[in-house]
């Protein structure tokens, strides 16, 4: 899948740092911008500095912030609404409404780069 040039930003809401920065390499040697938050609080901060993103992936229990909580103030605010927002878990819950889907912690390389490139053609 590999590409040069700018394909788009991301934003990945992850409270693992590890997790947050294997998707961040990721994404970044496929040639999207990513910026990374560690919480829906400084998501949100991150998110106002940086203007609509063509993807949110959002992990759903995170300190300071959950990701419904997030994911809550996203859809209120006409701006971030269209956003598409992706979940991240672990957890076999189905997806949240306003959400475009969910991407189940352990996940394939393949399926994260299927699900972003759904969304950041």
């Amino acid at each position: 899948m590999s590409t040069s040039g700018h394909r788009g930003s991301i934003l990945i809401v992850e409270d693992d740092e590890d997790i947050r920065a294997a998707m961040a390499e990721l994404l970044e040697s496929e040639g999207f911008e990513v910026a990374v938050a560690s919480n829906g609080q400084e998501g949100l901060e991150v998110l106002s500095q940086m203007g609509p993103p063509c993807l949110v992936l959002l992990d759903l229990m995170m300190p300071v912030m959950n990701g419904e909580d997030f994911l809550r103030h996203v859809r209120q605010d006409p701006v971030l609404n269209p956003v598409p927002v992706v979940i991240v878990t672990a957890s076999g819950r189905p997806p949240l409404p306003g959400t475009q889907g969910i991407l189940k912690k352990p996940f394939e390389i393949t399926d994260l780069f299927a699900t972003v490139t759904l969304h950041c053609p």
